[in-house]
Order: structure tokens, then C-alpha cells, then sequence
């Protein structure tokens, strides 16, 4: 089959009309327009989904974190189900006691026959309540008191043979005076206060810059130009501002991550006055030093409220709660032997 002469003629007339029209500037302008836009609009695409992903990515660190926030908060909870077990279990005893207490009382009523065996019944339910008030309160100033009262009881009495026994009475005294006793009650009430403060202490990544003041403006006889010149410069300075911040990566926190921080510190506080109450001097330190942690990372240092609060965890995690008492088992012993030497003869 020929083809017409027409058509194979017309082929390179097109391709150089074409070459001709982009060679003018209008078509090469457009041209490379469409290629600027097209490649634009592929560089955006791009950027779009790399932050997409980074977006998922952050979400998703959040939730880990919140979900850890939620792990940690429910350990606490149990923790403190059981320091509350185990405070009941304390009453318990405290229960137990106070029974013993009225066996005393009604054991000392039955022992009413004679003079020496109504004080000898009278020195061995004080100094019971003394060693009740050292083991299971830590109660120096209670067993003090216990110990005082027998000790004047026996006073009273003049009597020489028990002698002995006054000298024991005023042994354990000597030894209650001389150990350094922490104010349990003192410290209970710092710990509540602590609680009450949580809430309003300002945290780390929400610290402000601080406010520099403004120098006095000097009388000079420059001219209208430089006054302008230099306060406009001034209030130029004033758009920027450069701070420090005593940490290298303040702690960024959602609303709900800082609810969660708080409610922890509040828990770390009460676990820490449960402590205090049963004598766990390594909870005790190990609940203070938590906090501690938790108020120089994630709170404004800056803030005098804030600085108050570590100034009193520090030294409450100072302190040594879990002293150990002396035992008055020698001197109930030596009032026991009195009593069944009376009873013997």
C-alpha cells in the first residue's frame, strides 16, 4: 500500500512546528512551570506522608506512655491495699492489746489481797503498757511516761527490796532519753502538706521565661532620628527572648500524662506516711527518694513552691525512722519473779 506523498511530508512539518512553538518563550515558560508544579506537588506529597508517619509514631509513644502511666498507677493502688492490710493487721494487734490491757486490769483487781502484790500487779501493767507503747506504736514518750509512773509507784512504797527493780525502771529510762526519737506526728503533717501542694506545683515544660526590667531611659541630645531609631531597636529586642533551662530535654507531658504524674507523686506521698507508721524505715527512703526524682525531672525548679517541696523531701529522706528501741523484757521478767517468789511464800 503507497502512502500519499501529503502525509509523509506533514509528519516533520508537525515536529518542527512543534520544536518552533517551544521555542518561543511564552510555551518554554509554561513548560517548565508544568514541570516545576508537577515536581512541587510530588515533593509535597512526600513531606505529607513522612509527617503522617511521624505522627502515628508520636501517638502511638503516648499511648505506651499513658499505658505505663496506667500500669504503674494500678501497681500503687495494690501496693497500698496491702500497707493497709497490713495496718489493720497492726490494729489488730493494738485490739489485742488493749484485751490484755483489761486482763491486767482485772487480774490486778483479783490480786487485791495484800499491799505488795497490788503494787508488784500495778508495776507490771505499766511497764506492759510501756513495752506495747515501744513495739508496736514507737512511742517513746508514752513508754517514758508508763515507765515514770512505776518508778514513782515504787517511790512511794520505800520499800528496799524493791530496789532492784528501780534500778532496771531507771535503766531503761537512761537508754529511752539518750536515743534521738523522730517527731512521727511532725512528720505526718509535712507529708500531708506535701499532698495539698501537688496539684498547684508548676511543671518544668511549663516554665516562662523570666521578665528582664527595662533599663532607665537616659536624657541624651540626640536627635529626633536616633530616639526613634533606638527604641524602635528596643522593641525589636523585646520579640525575642533566650532563656535558660537547667535541663537539657524538659519533659514534654499530655494533660493526661500530667494528671497521672501527680496522682503517682500523691500515692509515692501516702505510701511513704504508711511507712512512717509501721516503722519501714527502707520504704520510707525509697518513697522519698521516688518523689524527689519525680520533682527535680518533671517540675519547674524555678518556683519557690516547687524548691520548698524538694528542700522537704530531702530532708524528710534524711531522717531514720526505723531506730531500734530497747526491750523491757529484763524488767518484766524481774517483775514476774517478784511476783512468784510473793506467791512461793
Amino acid at each position: 500500500m503507497n502512502t500519499p506523498p501529503e502525509k509523509i511530508i506533514s509528519a516533520p512539518r508537525r515536529s518542527s512546528s512543534l520544536l518552533a512553538a517551544l521555542r518561543k518563550p511564552p510555551v518554554l515558560i509554561a513548560t517548565i512551570a508544568l514541570v516545576l508544579l508537577g515536581w512541587q506537588w510530588l515533593e509535597t506529597r512526600t513531606r505529607i506522608a513522612g509527617l503522617q508517619e511521624e505522627l502515628a509514631r508520636r501517638l502511638a509513644a503516648d499511648d505506651a506512655v499513658s499505658q505505663e502511666s496506667r500500669t504503674l498507677v494500678k501497681q500503687q493502688q495494690e501496693t497500698l491495699q496491702s500497707l493497709q492490710g497490713k495496718v489493720g493487721a497492726l490494729e489488730s494487734q493494738v485490739s489485742q492489746a488493749q484485751s490484755q490491757q483489761l486482763a491486767l486490769e482485772t487480774l490486778y483487781q483479783e490480786l487485791s489481797r495484800s499491799r505488795d502484790e497490788r503494787l508488784l500487779a500495778e508495776i507490771e501493767q505499766s511497764l506492759a503498757i510501756a513495752a506495747q507503747q515501744l513495739q508496736l506504736a514507737g512511742n517513746v514518750e508514752a513508754a517514758l511516761i508508763a515507765l515514770q509512773t512505776a518508778d514513782s509507784r515504787l517511790a512511794r512504797a520505800a520499800q528496799p527490796q524493791f530496789l532492784p527493780l528501780r534500778k532496771l525502771i531507771n535503766r531503761d529510762m537512761d537508754r529511752l532519753k539518750s536515743r534521738p526519737n523522730a517527731d512521727v506526728s511532725g512528720i505526718v503533717l509535712k507529708l500531708e502538706s506535701l499532698v495539698s501542694t501537688v496539684d498547684s506545683l508548676p511543671l518544668a515544660f511549663e516554665q516562662r521565661p523570666a521578665v528582664t526590667a527595662k533599663a532607665p531611659a537616659r536624657k541624651t541630645d540626640t536627635s529626633w532620628w536616633n530616639n526613634l531609631a533606638t527604641e524602635f531597636w528596643s522593641e525589636m529586642r523585646q520579640l525575642v527572648r533566650v532563656d535558660r533551662v537547667d535541663h537539657s530535654d524538659p519533659t514534654l507531658l499530655s494533660p493526661n500524662q500530667a494528671f497521672f504524674l501527680r496522682e503517682n507523686l500523691k500515692l509515692r506521698l501516702v505510701n511513704a506516711r504508711l511507712a512512717l507508721l509501721s516503722r519501714d524505715g527502707r520504704s520510707f527512703r525509697e518513697d522519698m527518694r521516688q518523689c524527689g526524682e519525680w520533682l527535680d525531672r518533671y517540675f519547674d525548679e524555678r518556683a519557690k513552691p516547687v524548691q520548698s517541696a524538694e528542700a522537704t523531701v530531702k530532708a524528710l529522706a534524711a531522717l531514720d525512722i526505723a531506730r531500734d528501741l530497747p526491750s523491757l523484757d529484763e524488767t518484766l521478767n524481774a517483775v514476774r519473779n517478784f511476783k512468784t517468789a510473793k506467791e512461793k511464800r
